[in-house]
């Protein structure tokens, strides 16, 4: 086919946002498209059915309605629409008040950091949007505890430790029971108290009505409460107060972020196939993966701004789209791995792979046309820094495709909260579309709780453990002749590894090394 003639009859472009997206490099031909219009009506039936207020959840019960953040009048109900408003609202006001110094510290000074407890969807929206819009001395500089790692909490607090009577903490669960986010929680008030301070007076938080984690805000006298609805999954929480609070306090313009995607969801209502950009998103990777999964799609931003929105997707996309059983209850073993960093840093590592390697990958390019503002300096060749990433995206899609690869390109004129939006947005319902077109509830995630219940069976291991080492003091014993004595035999290689975490951490615990180290001891 004439290369031109693909080019413009494979390419998607709005001309009011100018949001551009190019499929030619997909393999999608007329043929294809025309033998997959009843699956892509059916989705797109789905997703207007969803945003109508449909259960689409059905593990839970739930509407799943994060399209209506960014829209109330769509919501369900008068009393949805009133919520999100109220809360909205409630936001703004709190981080004008915060700003501007109508709400104080404890020593009455002004809030300069904030701390955000959160992770997963309570943590990788805002920090990416974070990442690509925040400016210098404009609002609040915000610090992620997105890990139950010590010793990267610590790094947090110390870069805050001079100004810890300066410093918010967000804490963020919308059940109120997220043990890593818990724990973030109880490391931040030992930090505080250690400073002197009150813990209650530079805390607030965004949590589901009636966890656990209000009843500590409330029974503790906190700054605020923000609320978090069942409708709204943690991987598409970022345009509520998850997002909105952190964000509005760093000063970013949310009511950009909220209309571009707005405005990127009218777009995806499009019942023309070629005229709804979502649509065409999941359609292409329907193409890449056979509807059947095990593809890996690689992400590349060309601009530094957008240097986490992989990571983002990453779960967005990951745990949306993972799932070992479909709605029918069939083993499917679905998913789609997402990686990436940014152009034109990938070239220099694994972009080798992704040409010369397995054809078990797709690419998709995220171009931003803007360079920066005002005139770039030539740096070479009559051309400009911006000139040459251009054309280094267009040298690795060109060996990519000459490879046989496939491809997708996203072009926004800027790199405006705006466009962040839209980018959001565009891959939400790309995913909605492509969780039906597949026949896998997109809105659940199963298992991520099998981890979750493991690590709880090791915890009270290791407290049994350590219990039987302090009252038989001074006797030593190897992983294995413990894991006997506690009647946990299978579970030697897993003690031993407490054991060994343990001896490193806590006092009361002493390993005895050996050779091999598995035949180590250990004593309380």
């Amino acid at each position: 086919m004439n290369e031109w003639k693909n080019f413009c009859d494979s390419l998607y472009y709005d001309k009011e946002s100018k949001l551009m997206l190019e499929y030619g490099g997909m393999g999608m031909d007329d043929k294809y498209i025309e033998k997959m219009q009843p699956k892509v009506a059916d989705a797109l039936s789905h997703m207007e059915a969803l945003e109508g207020g449909a259960i689409a959840n059905p593990d839970e019960n739930r509407m799943v309605g994060h399209y209506w953040l960014r829209n109330p009048k769509l919501s369900p109900s008068t009393e949805i629409k009133d919520e999100i408003e109220s809360a909205k609202a409630r936001v703004y006001e709190f981080a004008e008040k915060i700003r501007t110094g109508k709400i104080l510290s404890e020593g009455k000074e002004k809030f300069e950091y904030a701390l955000i407890a959160g992770i997963g969807g309570s943590s990788l929206g805002p920090a990416f949007i974070y990442d690509a819009l925040h400016e210098a001395g404009k609002g609040l500089r915000l610090l992620f505890l997105d890990n139950t790692d010590p010793a990267g909490m610590d790094r947090s607090f110390s870069a805050v430790a001079e100004a810890a009577d300066r410093t918010l903490l967000i804490v963020i669960s919308k059940s109120g029971g997220t043990i890593e986010t818990r724990n973030a929680m109880e490391e931040a008030r030992s930090f505080y108290t250690g400073k002197g301070l009150d813990f209650a007076k530079h805390t607030v938080c965004v949590t589901g009505a009636g966890s656990k984690l209000e009843g500590i805000a409330k029974s503790e006298g906190w700054l605020d409460i923000f609320p978090m609805w069942d409708f709204v999954g943690g991987r598409t929480s970022v345009m509520s107060a998850v997002g909105l609070l952190p964000l509005s306090l760093a000063g970013i313009d949310t009511e950009a972020l909220l209309r571009g995607a707005a405005d990127c969801d009218a777009l995806g209502r499009n019942k023309e196939f070629r005229e709804n950009p979502a649509a065409v998103l999941a359609l292409a990777w329907h193409k890449a993966s056979g509807g059947e999964g095990g593809e890996s799609m690689v992400v590349l931003p060309y601009r530094d701004s957008l240097n986490l929105f992989a990571k983002y997707l990453q779960q967005l996309i990951m745990e949306s789209l993972g799932k070992e059983l479909d709605l029918d209850g069939k083993k499917v073993n679905q998913g789609l791995a997402v990686f990436g960093n940014k152009g034109s840093s990938d070239q220099h590592s694994y972009v080798q792979q992704l040409v010369g390697g397995p054809f078990n990958v797709f690419v998709t390019f995220v171009q931003v046309l803007k360079d920066r503002e005002g005139k770039s300096p030539e740096v070479g060749e009559e051309s400009t820094s911006g000139d040459y990433l251009n054309a280094f995206m267009l040298g690795t899609k060109r060996a990519l495709e000459d490879h046989g690869k496939h491809t997708v390109t996203i072009t926004v004129p800027n790199d405006t909260a705006y466009y962040v939006g839209m980018l959001i947005a565009l891959y939400e319902r790309a995913v909605g579309i492509y969780a039906k077109m597949i026949n896998v509830n997109a809105y659940h995630q199963p298992a991520v709780e099998f981890g979750k219940k493991a690590a709880g069976g090791f915890i009270e291991l290791k407290n049994v453990a350590k219990a039987y080492l302090a009252a038989n003091r001074g006797k030593e014993f190897t992983a294995g002749e413990l894991a006997s004595t506690l009647g946990k035999t299978g579970e030697e290689a897993a003690l031993f590894r407490l054991l060994l975490h343990l001896s490193e951490n806590d006092p009361d615990v002493e390993m005895i090394p050996a050779e091999p180290i598995t035949e180590a001891k250990f004593r309380g």
